[in-house]
């Protein structure tokens, strides 16, 4: 599989989808009053984990709204394209990814981080012990996994390859393995990747097993920092935005108080979720929980979480220079920690 390093085709399927959706007439009932426009929220979750909007909603931040599960994901993509057609009401999805999204004409707007990087919680890219790959230019002709191409892992890979120097050409030579994550560790460790993309769960159960070693991580590239964010249709927030509010308020205290509680209450907490919505899950994902890894204080979107990847997509040639502002990307108007 040759590496093309960002391709966009989803992002312009997902806005085709979307102004398909944007055919059908909205139903909701606005209200100035403080009252909720629309009581339920569809979502999609994953399997074996606590996402911080089902913590809020368990710790009765979101009361009296609800959340509705339709469904389990694993790709950013995948949120996005479903918020943007209605499937769901939000979705979350990489920063580099929704900037191309709103570049493509989507008319979603970001309220609020979901998930980063931090001191405990970091995605590396590993190799075997005994690789002979000690630096990027050693990846020139081999394969890295990863759980989809343009988002995160496809930007951190690229980032890397820049940074140590690699041309243009050489980096087409690097080729990117759509793989599931769970696959991750067993294809490095029987040959088939060179290098694995691998955090949380997996991550840890990798170096517990031994004679893996990253050869690189996000953090070392980036620092900490809030890498992806949860987004809403731009119509959905004009007819509903007390019910915005209500949403953004609940899961920004829930990041809170996963933040200041200690680890191990916080996954007893997120166990007892997972036992009480009976969907037939492991929950032994949540026993590696380590941090919120969250830069920004209640979810808070800073502005460089966006100009870093419009600078990004820039210097690549996917935006025109000044095409996109950030502030024009995200708000913080419904988060009680905003600026």
């Amino acid at each position: 599989m040759e590496f093309v390093r960002f391709k966009w085709v989803l992002a312009l399927t997902v806005f085709s989808l979307f102004l398909v959706a944007c055919q059908e007439t909205s139903t909701s009932a606005t209200s100035d009053d403080g009252e909720l426009e629309v009581e339920t929220l569809k979502y999609l979750g994953g399997a074996g984990t606590v996402s911080y909007w089902e913590l809020a909603e368990d710790l009765g931040y979101l009361e009296p709204l609800q959340l509705e599960w339709v469904g389990n994901t694993t790709s950013g993509p995948e949120n996005i394209q479903a918020t943007v057609t209605g499937s769901i009401d939000f979705g979350g999805a990489f920063n580099g990814a929704i900037v191309k999204l709103v570049e493509a004409g989507a008319p979603i707007t970001s309220v609020i981080g979901y998930y980063g990087v931090d001191d405990e919680t970091w995605t590396g890219y590993f190799v075997l012990e005994d690789s002979p790959i000690q630096e990027a230019k050693d990846l020139i002709g081999k394969k890295i996994g990863v759980n989809t191409l343009g988002a995160h892992h496809e930007f951190a890979i690229v980032e890397y390859l820049r940074q140590e120097g690699l041309t243009e050409e050489e980096i087409e030579q690097v080729s990117l393995v759509v793989i599931p994550p769970v696959n991750g560790e067993q294809s490095l460790r029987s040959g088939q990747l060179d290098v694995a993309t691998l955090s949380g769960i997996l991550q840890d159960v990798a170096l517990e097993r031994g004679g893996v070693r990253p050869l690189f991580t996000d953090r070392d590239l980036f620092g900490n920092f809030t890498a992806g964010s949860l987004v809403f249709r731009d119509d959905f927030i004009q007819d509903n935005p007390n019910t915005v509010k209500k949403f953004v308020e609940g899961m920004a205290k829930a990041i809170e108080w996963a933040r200041e509680t200690p680890v191990e209450e916080v996954r007893e907490r997120m166990v007892s979720i997972i036992e009480k919505r009976d969907r037939n899950e492991d929950t032994n994902l949540v026993q590696y929980w380590k941090s919120v890894g969250i830069e920004g204080a209640g979810g808070q979107i800073l502005e460089s979480e966006f100009q870093v990847w419009i600078e990004w997509l820039e210097h690549d040639g996917f935006l025109n220079k000044g095409d996109i502002e950030a502030k024009g990307i995200y708000t913080n108007e419904f988060n009680p920690y905003g600026e």
